[in-house]
């Protein structure tokens, strides 16, 4: 007799819906797993039959195998333990499956433990006709925010049999609200004193979505305004938490961020992070990485010439696609990658290049060629806004503060975002920075000053297309935070001086 469940893997952000057809025949006692396998799921076999007679079942002493389709996708987890267990106990017993779904791994006792990669399953599983989802208790409430889905959640292997055999029936897990208060820690711009041109550079990053470099030497507040910035963005629609929550359940890092928050992410990587780490990769099927972690928000390298070249030319795809696409032999993957790119530097290795007081810098000419040289002209091209972040002298640290909260920075954001979206009909994009070519050139509306004001600035500076776009992009977003229906003179000026190309 041959009974069947319906489980699911993963592949990048979406999900294969998976089969699991058990076979019971008559022979030596044997149990096979077969359908592109890893070992955690070879390792299923003594998770299941120890389980199935620990939860009080009885495993069949026959031949046994235990087929996953399609078999010719690679498939690698513990997942498919809860699935497994159910069609096997389905060959002897009336278990009605229809348009039900298990995931789960299962523990020696019968017990149901949670697993990674709920969400994206989930969503993938919904597409696919499955509207009632088994699932571990601890997942049930990430997989109840799919829309549509019925999910029920279990701790142990006979709760699983009796809502099936309908002895014991289960009630839906309830969806969760949107929206629980959590919040990135991050800061105030309130509390950060002076630095006007950084802060100016902040805002117009978070208005259009644009990357920025911040220099400067140790100490003078360029970690407090970049986390400072996760403050600035508005919240994410439910959709697109959504969206940041399936990437983060797939990593497993749900503990970090709330399945529930509308709160754009913050991510800081060290740089020491591998490349796989950055942007994602590793054995067996590739994970997100950290600037797929940072979706929808925002991606802070800080000492950004200490990470390896080699990492940050690896940012220049996901830059300018807004996706990260990692190729191996089992498969290829597609993770998002939308993220406002801040990055601090030092002026060199040791931070004091230009000062005037203190100590002089002891650095080499050759050190600090080095040192800069780490972040490539293609990169640094991909950067919308380079801001001087100098030393503070005592008379701006413990004189009068600027008392421009972040709140009343955010209303001008919102309402520069709000402009955006209503262009969106015509654009199609959300953001100015993802305007591109002559829609670019119809959305700026230049006048005849702004356009001599760049055409100038731009062979005087050599600029590349790609320099001509990004200076407009700019420009477009200056405009909507004035409240300009065309991009002005002064918005191009201002434009060109924080891309460092207004002379």
């Amino acid at each position: 007799m041959v009974a069947t469940a319906i489980s699911c893997t993963v592949q990048g952000l979406s999900g294969v819906p998976v089969t699991v057809e058990a076979d019971v025949t008559n022979g030596l006692p044997s149990f096979t797993i077969v359908g592109l396998t890893d070992r955690a799921i070879q390792e299923a076999r003594e998770r299941v039959r120890v389980a199935v007679r620990n939860a009080g079942f009885e495993f069949p002493m026959r031949r046994v195998t235990v087929n996953l389709a399609p078999a010719e996708v690679p498939k690698e987890g513990t997942s498919f333990d809860l699935a497994i267990a159910v069609a096997l106990l389905r060959t002897g017993r009336a278990l009605p499956m229809h348009d039900v779904g298990c995931i789960g791994e299962l523990a020696l006792d019968g017990s149901v433990r949670p697993v990674v990669g709920v969400l994206p399953m989930t969503r993938r599983l919904l597409q696919a006709g499955v509207h009632e989802l088994i699932v571990p208790a601890e997942n049930a409430p990430e997989a109840a925010l799919v829309e549509g889905m019925s999910v029920v959640g279990v701790s142990t292997l006979p709760m699983a049999v009796a809502h099936l055999d309908g002895s014991r029936r289960l009630a839906p897990v309830p969806p969760p609200a949107m929206g629980d208060g959590w919040t990135p820690d991050g800061g105030d711009l309130v509390a950060i004193r002076g630095q006007l041109v950084a802060k100016r550079a902040l805002e117009i990053a978070a208005a259009g979505r644009h990357n920025l470099l911040m220099l400067g030497p140790p100490g003078a507040g360029k970690t407090m305004l970049a986390r400072a910035l996760a403050g600035l963005l508005p919240d994410l629609s439910p959709d697109d938490a959504l969206e940041v929550a399936a990437v983060y359940s797939l990593r497993g890092r749900l503990c970090d961020r709330p399945a529930t928050s509308l709160r754009p992410p913050f991510r800081a990587p060290h740089h020491s992070v591998s490349r796989a780490g950055l942007v994602g990769g590793g054995a067996g099927f590739a994970q997100p990485g950290e600037v797929s972690l940072a979706h929808r928000g925002v991606l802070f390298l800080d000492e950004i010439c200490e990470f390896p070249r080699a990492h940050l030319e690896a940012l220049r795809q996901p830059l300018e696609e807004r996706r990260v696409t990692v190729t191996r032999v089992r498969g290829t993957a597609v993770f998002p990658a939308e993220f406002v790119l801040v990055a601090a530097a030092n002026p060199c290795p040791c931070g004091r290049l230009g000062q005037r007081e203190g100590q002089p810098c002891g650095c080499t000419e050759d050190g600090i060629a080095r040192y800069q040289s780490r972040l490539s002209g293609p990169m640094r091209d991909r950067i919308d806004m380079v801001a001087e972040v100098p030393r503070l002298d005592g008379m701006a640290l413990l004189g009068e503060a600027d008392r421009e909260p972040t709140s009343r920075v955010r209303q001008r954001v919102a309402a520069a975002h709000a402009r955006q979206s209503d262009r969106r009909a015509t654009t199609g994009v959300s953001f100015n920075s993802l305007l591109q070519g002559d829609q670019l050139l119809e959305v700026c509306g230049l006048d005849a000053r702004a356009r001599d004001a760049l055409t100038t600035a731009g062979e005087r500076s050599r600029l590349s297309a790609r320099g001509y776009h990004r200076v407009l992009r700019l420009s477009r977003t200056i405009a909507d935070l004035r409240g300009d229906e065309r991009v002005r003179r002064e918005a191009v000026i201002e434009a060109l001086q924080l891309r460092g190309q207004a002379g």
